[in-house]
């Protein structure tokens, strides 16, 4: 039995949803913080972006790896 295609494409799937439920964990839960105490809605808000940016550069990191890696 013979693969074809590229298993670079499976790992990158697989790394993406580590980043996928952490996106989802990261606004579900700042959202909620948000509507506990909307005054601190700025504050929560910021540390919700940089959490989100952190994030999508692992999975982008992922990305190139799948590719560089060849």
């Amino acid at each position: 039995m013979e693969i074809a295609g590229s298993l670079n494409v499976i790992g990158y799937g697989l790394a993406a949803i580590g980043p996928g439920i952490g996106v989802g964990i990261i606004f579900g839960l700042g959202v909620q913080a948000i509507a506990r105490q909307p005054e601190a809605r700025g504050i929560l808000q910021a540390q919700m972006l940089i959490g989100f940016a952190v994030i999508e550069a692992l999975a982008l990191l992922g990305f190139v790896l799948a590719f560089i890696l060849q």
